[in-house]
């Protein structure tokens, strides 16, 4: 699963990385090192092609246009790649609500007979990269609510001693079939749901500081006692 993640980058370089179209992020955008469900997280989308990309503050835990309630977000903070084309809460996002989700790393938990050991996985390179994300619009009694969900896949090496699922992560080269509202073939979009290269990645152990959603900062994603994962 993916339930917690960091983005820290600058915006110019966000900017930059995703070719958005207009110059300057959601309003409240701002770096975390803790991001949790529930939170507003920037996301990038195309609504009208002829408008090209913009950045969006959307709340995790995607809520079906469908939707009886909002409550629902609790249980949608992330989407099976195996199953997202058939699941009625994510069937229609999947076929034209796609997004990507930035990010500088993601958090998984090692579970041991002393506790949950967290991790901090990232780019070799240490830039930022983008989740595969859908989201949807909800109306109820004149308010709307933005939302979204991040995809899941088989682990890959590198996270595979740790988790049993990792988020999809997205190659540059992909970003345009994943965000093109009028791409809709199932096979050709499941293509790009596979784990990320291991070898393209890095991981090492953090304080359990992170584990409270509430702690915030770059102790979070400081290496514990210099150790890389396969210390």
């Amino acid at each position: 699963m993916c339930g917690r993640f960091a983005l820290h980058e600058p915006p110019e370089e966000i900017v930059r990385a995703f070719q958005l179209a207009r110059g300057e992020l959601a309003s409240g955008h701002g770096p975390r090192y803790n991001i949790a469900p529930t939170d507003d997280v920037l996301a990038v989308r195309v609504r009208d092609k002829g408008r090209g990309r913009e950045a969006a503050l959307l709340r995790w835990g995607l809520v079906p246009h469908w939707a009886k309630d909002a409550s629902v977000a609790a249980r949608t903070i992330n989407a099976r790649a195996e199953t997202v084309a058939e699941k009625p809460t994510y069937r229609d996002s999947f076929k034209s609500r796609r997004c990507l989700i930035p990010a500088d790393g993601f958090y998984e938990w090692q579970k041991r007979a002393s506790g949950k050991q967290p991790y901090y996985f990232k780019m070799n390179d240490g830039k930022v990269f983008a989740f595969a994300g859908l989201w949807d619009e909800w109306w109820r009694a004149g308010t709307s609510l933005e939302s979204c969900t991040i995809l899941t896949t088989e682990p890959n090496e590198l996270t595979r001693p740790i988790h049993n699922r990792m988020p999809v992560i997205l190659q540059p080269t992909e970003y345009d079939t994943w965000l093109d509202p009028d791409v809709n073939d199932p096979a050709r979009l499941g293509s790009l749901l596979r784990p990320f290269p291991a070898r393209q990645m890095a991981a090492y152990p953090v304080s359990t500081f992170v584990s409270r959603a509430g702690n915030e900062g770059p102790t979070c994603i400081e290496p514990l006692d210099g150790r890389s994962l396969f210390d």
